[in-house]
Parts: C-alpha cells; structure tokens; sequence
C-alpha cells in the first residue's frame, strides 16, 4: 500500500491556490454534516457556512440539534438548516432523506460523522458491540444509500466523506485470513457483513482475541474497519461518474468521545474536513483514506 506524506502548508497552498482562482462552491452547493451538534461535526458545519455553502446541521437530539443551529443563526450564518437524525434508526433516515429532497433537493456533500463508543480512552472493553456496528457502520451506509440518488453528481464532482479512525485500518487486523478478504481489488458488501457476524460470533463465544481481531477499542475499531471497507466498495461503484468517496481519520482530537484529551482541536480537525471536501474537481481522488497524524500533517493511504 502506497503511503504518500503531505504537509499541511502544502495542502492549503494547492487548495487555495486552485480554489481561490477555480473556487467551484457557492451559496447554491449544500453540504450535509451528521452527529453536529457539539464537537468536529459542529465545527465542519460553521466552517463550511464561513466558506459560503449551505450546510444541513443533522444531531439524534432535537432540542441540542436545533440548539446547536441556532446559536449559528445568532453569529450571522444563515444557510444552516437543521433536522433530526439518528441514523441508528432506519425509519430515521428514511424520514431525513425524504424531508431533504422536499426541501433542498439536491446534495452536493455528505460529511458521515456521527459515531458512538462507549469506551474511554486507555479502555478496551467490548460493551456493546451490536449498537456500535448498528450505529457507525450500518447508519452511516443505509443513510449514504438513501441519498446516493440526491447527488448532484456534475462537473464539479460531489464528494462523501466518511469519518473513520486509523483504529480501523487493515494493519489492526492479526489475522491473515480475514486481511485478505478485506484488502481484496475484489471486496463485495456481502463479504463485509459476513466478516461483521463473524466478529459478533466470536465476541458471543468469548474466541474474538484468539480470531486475531483489533485489541484496542475492538468493536469501535471493527465498526471503523467496514466502513472504510465499504467505502473502497462505493468509490469502486462510483468510479468515473462524478462521485468521489474518501475516509478521514481526524486524528486524536479533543471532544467528548476522547474525554476531552487529544493533541488538536474540533477546529483544527474541521479545518482538514472542509480542505478535503473542497478540493477542485481536478484535485479530488476517490477510495482515499486519509489520516490526520498531527493538526498539521496528513498521510494519505490508497
């Protein structure tokens, strides 16, 4: 696997530099961003409303969602919208994309952050590892599915980005067996659901550490696991027609899920998001997955 460094002064050179002369958002490009209402999603979102787009704020909490959007009103930006989500819930998300396509119609980005652990950091415990997969992996593909038909999908590509974890790359798997299944050029969503029951099973029977599975934050590491896999899957699907799928780890960041330790902020990591999702068209790969290994250095994994 090629691994490329890149700086980020170099980053906001090529962006700004291309953007401010080839800058391809405006008022009109609409940027979905979920789990925003406190932490990096929050921060994508005002972010992307200081760059000028539209932005859907999405939380599973009405009243902190609504809140949160709110206190966006309150400092000048007008172009958020808010609506409930939680995309644990199937119904959820059918009732999210049905409300977006009544009302804004056409999707430009989707930001897939929301997330949830219940381990602090230093802990590795598997608590409740069918509500993680529930929530991290499948809520984010099932709400990715229900608006894949909303894209704008034009020149100016649009872009998914799924907020994954470095916890999650192949290189936390021990066992060799089920690296090769998930590496493969080949790789069906079929092969990752069976690979998730696995795990499940051998959590059940108390054999998944002997399986070779991730040892830290396991269930949360599996979760971030298919969700890069199925990202590979969909930019493989989508290749060469005007959607582009990439993953970010954003590093160790200071929010709620980390107990406020990390070596950056929600800013500095929202930062890297809006840079990523904004790139020129000409600039913008896909299958991507990009780790954030200091606020101000990236590596970017093929």
């Amino acid at each position: 696997m090629d691994v490329v460094t890149l700086m980020y002064g170099l980053i906001t050179y090529i962006i700004y530099a291309y953007g401010i002369i080839h800058e391809w958002w405006s008022e009109e490009t609409t940027a979905v961003v979920t789990g925003a209402n406190k932490g990096i999603g929050f921060a994508v979102v005002k972010r992307l409303l200081e760059l000028g787009l539209t932005v859907v704020l999405t939380a599973r909490n009405a009243e902190n969602g609504s809140q949160a959007a709110e206190s966006l009103r309150r400092i000048g930006f007008g172009n958020v919208h808010f609506c409930c989500l939680d995309i644990s819930d199937p119904s959820s998300i059918a009732a999210f994309a049905s409300w977006f396509g009544r009302n804004l119609g056409i999707l430009d980005i989707l930001v897939n952050n929301a997330a949830v652990s219940f381990n602090a950091v230093g802990e590795n415990l598997i608590k409740e590892p069918e509500t993680i997969i529930k929530t991290n992996f499948y809520g984010a593909k099932l709400l990715t599915e229900a608006l894949l038909p909303l894209f704008r999908r034009s020149v100016s590509v649009s872009r998914i980005l799924n907020m994954s974890s470095r916890l999650g790359t192949l290189n936390k798997l021990r066992s060799p067996s089920i690296r090769r299944i998930l590496e493969s050029e080949d790789l069906t969503n079929e092969q990752i659901d069976a690979t998730l029951t696995q795990f499940l099973q051998d959590v059940k029977s108390g054999t998944w550490e002997k399986q070779g599975w991730p040892e830290n934050w396991p269930d949360y590491a599996i979760s971030k696991l298919a969700l890069n896999a199925y990202s590979r899957v969909l930019a493989r699907r989508y290749d060469g027609k005007k959607l582009s799928v990439n993953c970010l780890c954003p590093g160790f960041t200071r929010t709620s899920m980390t107990g406020g330790q990390g070596t950056h902020t929600a800013d500095e990591a929202a930062a890297i998001v809006a840079k990523l999702v904004l790139l020129p068209p000409e600039k913008l790969a896909t299958g991507k997955f990009y780790i954030c290994v200091e606020s101000k250095k990236l590596i970017s994994k093929l």
